[in-house]
């Protein structure tokens, strides 16, 4: 009986885990995002693929800015 209770104070836990990382994630992905491209960029243009990581920088701000018409859009619902 008493394993039973501890199991379910431990799935409700995890559950708030889970809960509290996803609306981690709906808020900041676009900055992860984009700061990962920001990461990828700037490896490829010191391993000599310049062209490649001037491309891949433009990433970032397009991410950043669709995220913005996205969320902008969201809030006029």
């Amino acid at each position: 009986m008493l394993t039973v209770i501890i199991i379910a104070i431990i799935i409700r836990i995890m559950k708030n885990k889970i809960k509290l990382a996803l609306d981690f994630w709906g808020k900041y992905y676009p900055i992860i995002l984009a700061f990962i491209s920001f990461l990828y960029s700037v490896g490829l243009w010191f391993s000599g693929y310049k062209l490649e990581g001037i491309f891949v920088g433009l990433w970032v701000p397009s991410i950043l800015a669709l995220s913005v018409a996205i969320r902008q859009r969201r809030n006029q619902k």
